[in-house]
């Protein structure tokens, strides 16, 4: 393996993927309560949305892109649909709180199609990155940076985890992270809309 293309390729997900670090200390601060099983869907759900944007990146370098560029700024309703409804839950149980008649919130965490859609829709405009350098790399270089990717996506679950673990974090997550979770998540869909140019804005 070229060590210098590894190397590059460890840059490229880290400067790509920064923001996901705190995504998934939210995530997994959700899904706390429900042990190895909560853990597992979070990461699970994590590759299923980075292996989405490595097929749409590696399609793209092969001339068949999957998704038009002028697609791709809409991902960002992905998120903001899903931070709504989170806030809308959060919304509804503390109205419902008031009358005591809450029920008791779920202690499964997301699922893996929550985490993996948020992934992708967060990941869209890496697409546009990793698809021209994809397509200069070849195959061999497509290799490299894939198994780097692959191997970034587990430390980066890795570092959300102990984030989220962390006492003074854990308590601030489990406090506020049904909060947090939906500022996030609708943060993260007007930025991409936003920056994307979407509905002309």
């Amino acid at each position: 393996m070229d060590l210098g293309l590894a190397g590059q390729a460890v840059g490229m997900f880290a400067v790509t993927n920064i923001d996901d670090i705190l995504i998934l200390a939210l995530f997994f601060g959700q899904a706390a309560g429900a042990g190895r099983l909560g853990v597992l869907r979070v990461v699970l759900g994590q590759y299923l949305g980075f292996l989405a944007i490595l097929v749409a990146s590696i399609a793209g370098a092969f001339g068949a892109g999957l998704l038009p560029d002028q697609a791709i700024p809409y991902l960002g309703l992905v998120p903001l649909f899903l931070g709504l409804r989170a806030a809308w839950r959060v919304w509804r149980g503390r109205r419902d709180g008031e009358d005591g008649t809450a029920e008791p919130a779920a202690a499964g965490g997301p699922g893996i199609l929550q985490v993996a859609a948020v992934t992708l829709a967060n990941g869209g405009d890496n697409i546009g990155v990793y698809v021209p350098v994809f397509a200069v790399a070849g195959a061999g270089g497509m290799v490299v940076y894939v198994s780097v990717f692959l191997i970034g996506v587990a430390v980066w679950c890795a570092a959300g985890r102990f984030f989220a673990t962390r006492p003074v974090i854990a308590e601030v997550l489990s406090r506020w992270g049904h909060i947090l979770l939906p500022i996030v998540l609708i943060g993260i869909g007007l930025l991409i809309l936003v920056e994307g140019g979407a509905f002309g804005l």
